[in-house]
């Protein structure tokens, strides 16, 4: 995820942001790379969930 503006694990908020739109909006773009395999939950467990590209 570089050069998109941040470091760290994508999450849906920091996507929201990314994309300036709105939350539920980042987590509907979320679950629709999901579902065309393009991206994945991250394992890690915790407060909110982070995504990752898929390989």
């Amino acid at each position: 995820m570089e050069g998109l503006g941040f470091d760290g694990k994508l999450t849906s908020s920091k996507w929201a942001a990314i994309a300036k739109c709105s939350p539920d909006t980042a987590l509907r773009d979320a679950n629709d790379l999901i579902a065309r395999g393009l991206m994945r939950k991250s394992e890690s467990g915790g407060r909110s969930t982070n995504y990752e590209l898929t390989t």
